[in-house]
Formats: structure tokens, C-alpha cells, sequence
């Protein structure tokens, strides 16, 4: 059973930037895809960026051009690196991977708060 286990999140002036990271158990991780959702306070949660087992990506308008994701397989890692942060990213950011179903498998979160 693969396990997602974020991290990097944190407090950050508009402007900034961050890098989250995931990192996955298990052998498997170069045959499946990932993706980055968020969800900020009394909102649903939304898609912000994926990229496939053959590292095609994806992403959402509100992200493009501010973030990139990426993943390394020899390190079993997923990244969002997020530049020029608004207050309006500010949400929990999970990752989460396509096993045996679409994004069937989540981690427990990271918080990103984005000050004006």
C-alpha cells in the first residue's frame, strides 16, 4: 500500500515562495501519476497541478506560470514549487496518486499561508 507523506508548507509574504514537497512509499512510483490539490477554509478542493508517469504536466489557470511540479523517481518525490504567492493560495495542499484509480490514494496535508 503506498503512503504520501507531504511537507514544506508554511508561512510566507505575498511575493515569496515555496517548495512542497511528497514523497511516496513502495517500489512503484514511476508507473503512476500525481497531482497537487488544495483547499482553502470553507471551500471545496480544487486541482492545482499534475504530472503523469511519463512527466507530462498539467495545471490549473489560477496556478499557471507561478507553479511548477515535477517529480524525481529515483527519490520517490513529488514537488510543487510555488512562486509569486498570493493570499488567495493560501489553503492545505495535498498530494495525491493515480494506483489502481484516479487520485485513489491522498496524503494528510500541508498548510500554506500566504500573508498580504
Amino acid at each position: 500500500q503506498v503512503q504520501l507523506v507531504e511537507s514544506g508548507g508554511g508561512l510566507v509574504q505575498a511575493g515569496g515562495s515555496l517548495r512542497l514537497s511528497c514523497v511516496a512509499s513502495g517500489r512503484t512510483f514511476s508507473t503512476y501519476g500525481l497531482g497537487w490539490f488544495r483547499q482553502a477554509p470553507g471551500k471545496e478542493r480544487a486541482f492545482v497541478a499534475a504530472i503523469g508517469w511519463n512527466g507530462v504536466s498539467r495545471y490549473a489557470d489560477s496556478v499557471k506560470g507561478r507553479f511548477t511540479i515535477s517529480r524525481d523517481n529515483a527519490k520517490n518525490t513529488v514537488y510543487l514549487q510555488m512562486n509569486s504567492l498570493k493570499p488567495e493560495d493560501t489553503a492545505v495542499y495535498y498530494c495525491a496518486a493515480s494506483i489502481a484509480g484516479s487520485y485513489d490514494t491522498w496524503g494528510q496535508g500541508t498548510q500554506v499561508t500566504v500573508s498580504s
